[in-house]
């Protein structure tokens, strides 16, 4: 078991905080305002704290912030993250008039890159970008088996990561480790198909699957 701090309390950080809650870690969700986030957990399988106090508590923490405002909002917490691991499974975009991703807020780099500069002393790793939300947490869901993609500087942060995915239904040939945390790059790309797919088919599970 593991304790586990979630920054975000939205689609993303539900998915996940009931998976990994349900696998028996400890969860706690970081908010800016607890009290409404509690809606979305009636029961007791997770804690809700303000950002800092879940970060400061947590061994690991995944960062389910909107890619647009992760680096502010986590490089404010340098301190409570320092020494730990921390999951980006964000994408950083310009949104289109309809709301949809339109550009990338870093063509010539990462979210996941920026937050490991604004975090030197945090071992960032990049997962679980490639596909819709539901996925994350279900991912034999889906007909064709999808990949799971690691980009990361710290190889024992990865092994971490990996086992985490595996409570998260992840078997682990279904995930592949692209090296260090520049390869974030050709996954964070992935989410310029994401505004055809979601207008052709709606919210329809998805994932990016590599055929070998």
């Amino acid at each position: 078991m593991k304790n586990i701090g979630i920054l975000g309390s939205g689609r993303v950080a539900t998915v996940l905080a009931n998976k990994l809650a349900g696998a028996g870690h400890a969860i706690t969700i970081g908010t800016r305002d607890p009290a409404r986030a509690a809606d979305r957990w009636p029961g007791a399988r997770v804690e809700l704290r303000d950002p800092a106090e879940t970060a400061r508590r947590a061994a690991v923490v995944v960062n389910a912030t909107p890619g647009e405002t992760s680096v502010e909002r986590l490089g404010a917490l340098r301190d409570e993250l320092k020494g730990k691991i921390l999951i980006d499974v964000s994408n950083a975009t310009v949104r289109g008039q309809d709301g949809l991703p339109g550009s990338l807020l870093y063509p010539n780099g990462s979210v996941a890159e920026r937050l490991q500069g604004a975090l030197p002393e945090t071992a960032v790793v990049k997962t679980l970008n490639t596909m819709l939300f539901t996925v994350m947490a279900d991912p034999t869901s889906l007909r064709v088996r999808p990949t799971a993609f690691l980009s990361g500087n710290d190889e024992g942060a990865k092994a971490v990561v990996g086992r985490l995915l595996g409570d998260l239904g992840w078997p682990a040939d279904w995930i592949e480790d692209l090296g260090d945390i520049a390869t974030a790059r050709g996954p964070e790309a992935v989410v310029l198909l994401v505004a055809s797919v979601l207008r052709k088919r709606g919210l329809a599970p998805f994932a990016l699957a590599l055929a070998r």
